[in-house]
């Protein structure tokens, strides 16, 4: 059975007192389940929530993290500096990345490569944008970002990966992706991963779905058969909601 996971994203969110204060409510607050819950917050709050989680279940992940191992690459966090302090779990390919830093499939499948060799499980984020979609291009640009990053990797190295489905157009624009679209892509991604690496793999990766998922709408997207959890942003970001999202995994 695939593995249900709710992992919130908290992108350049929350200080060091804001970060303690929701790490404290969540474990808290936190509902009995089966599912993986994560959180992912800033790098400077990265050692502060392992220590403060160290007796809960709740896991970290990073937001991102460069290929190379050390050297003159200012600002840049390396796969040995995440694993140093305790995180295990590293976010590659957000929308944001790609869009406002210029994050190449060519760059991702380096960041990949790293993380597969030092053991690290890896999110993996993909997805069009809104006149992708609207020129029916959709499925050509999720397969191509797929291929073009992870499927060079040996079948063995998909245990380690997680997959994140964005509808870019879905987050920030007014227009809205329904269960039912949600379940299509996943579909068409599970089928493509099974096309190159056989029904077992493609039946026993996680997707998840990135598209402004909320209390209101969680539970019918998460019903979708091929819908695993979710990587949720905004939400993620009150304690109450990330919450009723969890419940509803």
């Amino acid at each position: 059975m695939r593995t249900k996971i709710v992992a919130g994203n908290w992108k350049m969110n929350k200080n060091l007192e804001e970060t303690e204060s929701l790490l404290t409510e969540l474990a808290a607050k936190r509902p009995d389940t089966d599912a993986e819950i994560i959180v992912s917050p800033t790098f400077v709050n990265l050692a502060t929530a392992v220590r403060h989680l160290e007796s809960s279940i709740i896991q970290v992940a990073a937001q991102n993290m460069h290929f190379a191992p050390n050297g003159a690459f200012t600002g840049e966090i390396s796969v040995d500096m995440l694993k140093n302090i305790g995180v295990e779990t590293v976010i590659l390919g957000h929308s944001e990345r790609r869009s406002h830093f210029g994050e190449t499939d060519a760059i991702l499948k380096q960041k990949v490569d790293s993380a597969i060799a030092n053991n690290m499980r890896i999110i993996f984020c993909f997805g069009e944008e809104l006149e992708q979609r609207k020129s029916e291009e959709h499925f050509t640009v999720v397969e191509e970002q797929l291929k073009n990053a992870l499927f060079h990797l040996e079948a063995k190295s998909w245990e380690q990966i997680v997959l994140a489905y964005e509808p870019v157009w879905a987050i920030g624009t007014g227009e809205t992706a329904s269960p039912e679209q949600a379940q299509e892509m996943h579909a068409f991604i599970r089928k493509t991963i099974a096309g190159s690496f056989g029904d077992a793999i493609a039946n026993s990766v996680s997707i998840l779905y990135g598209g402004s998922v909320k209390p209101a709408n969680a539970s019918d997207i998460f019903s979708k058969p091929d819908v695993d959890g979710g990587l949720i942003g905004g939400a993620s970001l009150k304690a109450d909601d990330f919450v009723e999202i969890i419940k509803a995994i």
